[in-house]
C-alpha cells in the first residue's frame, strides 16, 4: 500500500508515541518512508507544546525530522488570523507558550473585554472563572470566537486529561453561541494547510491518527484516505457507532510496514 501514496500526514499523541514512549514500530516506519522518498507530515492538535520541542522528542525517539515537518494548531491559527483578522485585539484563553506565539508574530492583545474583537480559545490547564467571564463578556460585546483545536481529551500513557473541548464546553454553554471557528482537526483549514505544506494533492496522500472524530473526520471531509490505528483514544468496538469510517484500520502504525 505504500506505493499509493506520496505523502503520509501523522498524528503524534496516540499514533507516534503515548506520553514519552514510543510506539513500537513507529521509528522504523517513518525511516522507511523516507527512505523511499515519501513525504512525511505531523500533525497535531495541542497547543502546549512548540513545534521545536516537538522535533526534538522526535530526533530523540530517532526519527530525524526537522520543524518543516511539524505542523501545529498555532501555527496556523496565526496564519488565520493574519489573514482574516490581521488588525483584531485578541483575548487567548491558553498557556505562556501560544501567548509567546501570538506576540512574536505581531498579533495585538486586548485588555478588556469591552476592546476586544476575537476571543482564541485553547487549551489552557489553569482554565479558571475569570477566563470564562472575560470571554462571555466580550462575546457578549459581539466578539468572534476561535478555537485552534476541538479535542475533547488528549491521550497520554495512563488514560487521557480534559483538552480543550472542555474550555469550548464552558464558553458555549454561558454564551448559548457556537464557537465560531474551529481551526485544528476536523477542520479542512488543517488539511488544505497540510496538503499546501506537502504540496501534494489530496488523493496523493494518506492521514493516520488515533482519533475517529479528528483525524479520520478531517480525512474524510478533505478526500484523503484515511488510516485509524488502535493505539490512542479509539477502540474497535467504537467504529460501531462511529460518525465516519476510516479506508484502513491497523493495530498499530507499525502495520504499515506490512501493508
Amino acid at each position: 500500500m505504500k506505493d499509493a501514496f506520496s505523502g503520509y500526514i501523522f498524528d503524534l499523541d496516540g499514533t507516534i508515541y503515548l506520553g514519552d514512549r514510543l510506539i513500537d514500530g513507529a521509528k522504523e516506519v517513518i525511516a522507511q518512508l523516507q527512505a523511499t522518498g515519501k513525504q512525511v507530515l505531523f500533525l497535531t492538535n495541542k497547543t502546549i507544546v512548540s513545534r521545536g520541542d516537538y522535533v526534538k522528542k522526535l530526533n530523540n525517539f530517532g526519527i530525524n525530522v526537522g520543524l518543516e515537518n511539524i505542523l501545529s494548531p498555532t501555527l496556523m491559527t496565526i496564519d488565520y488570523l493574519q489573514q482574516h483578522h490581521r488588525d483584531a485585539r485578541l483575548y487567548v484563553i491558553g498557556e505562556r507558550l501560544i501567548k509567546d506565539e501570538f506576540a512574536s508574530a505581531g498579533l495585538t492583545m486586548a485588555h478588556s473585554p469591552q476592546e476586544t474583537d476575537v476571543v482564541v480559545v485553547s487549551w489552557d490547564r489553569g482554565f479558571h472563572y475569570d477566563h470564562l467571564d472575560f470571554a462571555y463578556q466580550a462575546v457578549k460585546n459581539g466578539a468572534v470566537t476561535i478555537a485552534t483545536n476541538p479535542d475533547r481529551t488528549c491521550p497520554v500513557e495512563d488514560g487521557e486529561v480534559p483538552d480543550c473541548g472542555g474550555m469550548i464546553g464552558a464558553i458555549e454553554g454561558a454564551t448559548g453561541k457556537k464557537i465560531d471557528v474551529i481551526i485544528g482537526k476536523p477542520s479542512t483549514i488543517t488539511a488544505n494547510m497540510a496538503l499546501k505544506v506537502l504540496k501534494l494533492d489530496k488523493s496523493q496522500c494518506l492521514m493516520v491518527g488515533d482519533r475517529v472524530e479528528t483525524d479520520i473526520m478531517m480525512g474524510k471531509k478533505a478526500g484523503i484516505q484515511t488510516a485509524l490505528v488502535l493505539t490512542g483514544v479509539t477502540r474497535a468496538t467504537d467504529l460501531d457507532h462511529a460518525s465516519c469510517q476510516p479506508d484502513y484500520v491497523l493495530d498499530s502504525v507499525k502495520d504499515l510496514l506490512t501493508m
